[in-house]
C-alpha cells in the first residue's frame, strides 16, 4: 500500500521518491492544503476510497495517511 501511495505522490503530485518515507510529515514532503485536497480527490478517482482532506490534514505522517487508505480497504 505504501508503494502505491508513494507512487500517487511521484506521478501525480511530483513529490520527490527520496523525500518519501512512512516517517515524513507533509511539511517533510512539501505537501499543502491543496495538494492534499487533490490527493483526497486522487484517491477517490484512482483506488476507489473516500477519504476528505480533512481527514489527510490530521494525519501526522505518510505512514498515518497510509494506515487511513487500508482501513477504508484500499486494494493493492
Amino acid at each position: 500500500m505504501f508503494e502505491q501511495f508513494k507512487s500517487l505522490l511521484v506521478d501525480k503530485l511530483k513529490v520527490s521518491p527520496e523525500l518519501i518515507t512512512p516517517e515524513a510529515t507533509r511539511e517533510d514532503i512539501e505537501l499543502d492544503s491543496l495538494d492534499v485536497v487533490e490527493l483526497s480527490l486522487m484517491l477517490q478517482s484512482e483506488l476507489g476510497l473516500t477519504i476528505s482532506d480533512d481527514e489527510l490534514l490530521e494525519a501526522a505522517t505518510v505512514g498515518d495517511m497510509v494506515a487511513l487508505m487500508e482501513e477504508r480497504g484500499a486494494k493493492i
